[in-house]
């Protein structure tokens, strides 16, 4: 299980001033909508450059699929290690990204958003008309059909999708939170403990890291679940 501190802080300096104080952990961080909107591919370099670790960029693209391989090739040739889209673009938008990033001799992680941990059990009926995990292993099978690397998801979809799927499946977890902690805006949120258990491959931890008065004790106490 890997670590990915979300960078979701108001400004580029304050986000840097985080990976400074990250520095030489063995982790992951993200860059999200925001960040990237704001600072671009610059500050991409800057983090790279900064802490030597990997980056998830964070954009969940949504298109027709000509215009999904597009934005994930230039994704792709801008230095992210892993990306994300929508498994609800469908599978021929996930298959194009996949034939379009499959002239590259590296690409990054390609994984398929499912259901967004902001969304409590009957928000997502009212949308999607069918139960959470249901409609996660659904969007994941499709996910591993187009040749996707894995899944994003709860904590609490990982084990099944990997049980409908195959253990190589990646499965990325948000929402992970310190026992007590504030849940903010999302809704279905787990321990890194409960992760571990549940065989996550990635959690994304964000504010309980970012707000701490001390941002890499934090860090090392959700990395010590990993063991």
């Amino acid at each position: 299980m890997k670590l990915c501190v979300a960078l979701d802080l108001g400004s580029a300096e304050e986000n840097l001033a985080i990976v400074e104080k990250l520095s030489g952990l063995d982790l992951w961080f993200k860059i999200g909508l925001r960040g990237f909107i704001r600072d671009g591919w610059r500050f991409v370099d800057s983090v790279k450059r900064l802490s030597g670790a990997p980056i998830f960029l964070d954009l969940k693209l949504c298109d027709i699929p000509n215009t999904t391989a597009d934005a994930a090739l230039a994704i792709a040739e801008g230095g992210a290690d892993m990306f994300n889209l929508h498994a609800s673009a469908g599978i021929r938008a996930m298959s194009a990204v996949m034939d379009r990033l499959s002239a590259l001799k590296t690409r990054p992680l390609v994984l398929a958003v499912t259901a967004l941990t902001s969304f409590s059990a009957e928000e997502f009926a009212a949308i999607y008309n069918q139960p959470i995990e249901n409609a996660a292993i659904a969007m994941a099978k499709s996910a591993q059909s187009a040749g996707l690397d894995g899944a994003v998801c709860s904590v609490y979809e990982s084990r099944a999708i990997k049980a409908a799927c195959s253990e190589a499946c990646i499965t990325l977890c948000p929402g992970a939170r310190f026992e007590g902690g504030e849940t903010d805006d999302q809704s279905r949120v787990a321990t890194p403990q409960t992760a571990r258990q549940e065989r996550c491959d990635f959690i994304v931890m964000g504010r309980p890291i970012l707000r701490a008065s001390d941002p890499k004790a934090a860090a090392l106490q959700a990395l010590s679940a990993f063991c």
